[in-house]
C-alpha cells in the first residue's frame, strides 16, 4: 500500500512537473509572438515604415563623425516609423534593390565616382527619374565633377568651407511654411560648418531656397582656404534647398559635417522633415 501510495504521489508529482513545463513553454511562445506583434506594429504604424537606405561610403576625404552621424539617424529614425538600412559599398546598388527603398539618403558621401561605378550610377539616375527621392547632407555637394548628374541635380558643388562657427541664418520668406524650417521665425543663430558652393542654387529649375546664411555674422573662408582660392558667396548663400527636378525629388542641406550641427531640436526636425518631404507626391 505504502509502495502504491508513493507510485500515486510520483505520478501526480510528474503529472504537475509535466504541465507546469508546457504552460512555461506555451508561455514562453506567446510572450515571442505578442513581442513579435507589438514590433509589427511599431513599425509599421499606421502604415508601411518608410524604407530609407542610408549610403556613406567616401571616395575623398572621410569625417571621422560619419558613423556617429549614422548611428544618430538610424535612432532618430526608428522614433519617426522608418527602416533605416546603412552601406558604404557600391554593390548594395543596383536599380532592383533601390526598387525596395523609398528614400536614398546620402551621408557625407563624396567623391561618388571612385565609389560607385558607371553601372551602379546608371541605376541611381534611373531610381530617380522613375519617381525616387535622394537626401544629401553636407559634402554630398563636394567634388562630383565627374559625376555631372548628381552635380546638376544638386545645382552646384564645393568650393570651400568655414570652421565650426555660429551665424544668422536667414529662412526664405516663401518657404516659411515649409515643415523642414517651420516655426524658425524669419531669422535664427545656430552653429555649424557652412560650405561655400561654386555658385548659388537660386532661380534654378525647381528649386526652392529653405535657408540662406549671413555672411557678414561669421568668417566664410578657414585659415585652409584662404591660400587655396578659397571664396565666399556673399548676399546669397543658401545652405538648405529642395528641388523637384527630372522626374524625382531632392532635398539638401549643410547640416551634418560633425553631429553637434544635427543632434538639436532643429536638427531632428529639419532632417526627419526633409526626408519626409522628398518621398512627397505631387
Amino acid at each position: 500500500m505504502k509502495s502504491k501510495r508513493i507510485q500515486i504521489v510520483l505520478t501526480i508529482f510528474l503529472s504537475l512537473t509535466f504541465l507546469s513545463t508546457f504552460q512555461l513553454i506555451a508561455q514562453e511562445h506567446l510572450d515571442v509572438d505578442h513581442q513579435k506583434k507589438m514590433y509589427e506594429r511599431n513599425a509599421m504604424g499606421d502604415g508601411t515604415a518608410l524604407k530609407v537606405l542610408l549610403f556613406s561610403g567616401t571616395g575623398w576625404f572621410r569625417h571621422p563623425d560619419i558613423p556617429i552621424v549614422n548611428g544618430w539617424i538610424v535612432r532618430l529614425g526608428a522614433e519617426h516609423n522608418m527602416q533605416i538600412d546603412v552601406s558604404e559599398t557600391g554593390s548594395d546598388i543596383s536599380k532592383e534593390k533601390l526598387g525596395y527603398y523609398d528614400v536614398l539618403l546620402f551621408n557625407n558621401a563624396n567623391v561618388l565616382d571612385k565609389v560607385f561605378n558607371e553601372e551602379q550610377r546608371n541605376a541611381i539616375e534611373e531610381w530617380y527619374k522613375d519617381g525616387g527621392a535622394i537626401v544629401g547632407l553636407h559634402a554630398l555637394l563636394v567634388h562630383q565633377e565627374n559625376w555631372p548628374w548628381i552635380m546638376e541635380l544638386g545645382g552646384c558643388d564645393f568650393n570651400s568651407d568655414s570652421e565650426f562657427l555660429k551665424a544668422k541664418v536667414l529662412v526664405d520668406p516663401k518657404a516659411m511654411d515649409h515643415p523642414a524650417v517651420k516655426g524658425m521665425g524669419k531669422e535664427f543663430w545656430y552653429e555649424a560648418d557652412w560650405t561655400n558652393h561654386t555658385k548659388s542654387v537660386t532661380g534654378l529649375p525647381g528649386v526652392q531656397v529653405l535657408l540662406r546664411v549671413d555672411e557678414s555674422t561669421y568668417e566664410p573662408i578657414r585659415e585652409y582656404f584662404k591660400t587655396r582660392g578659397g571664396e565666399g558667396m556673399g548676399k546669397d548663400h543658401p545652405i538648405a534647398w529642395t528641388r523637384v527636378w527630372g522626374g524625382g525629388r531632392f532635398f539638401y542641406t549643410e547640416l551634418g559635417h560633425d553631429i553637434r550641427s544635427l543632434n538639436t531640436d532643429f536638427g531632428r526636425q529639419h532632417l526627419i522633415e526633409g526626408i519626409k518631404w522628398a518621398v512627397e507626391k505631387e
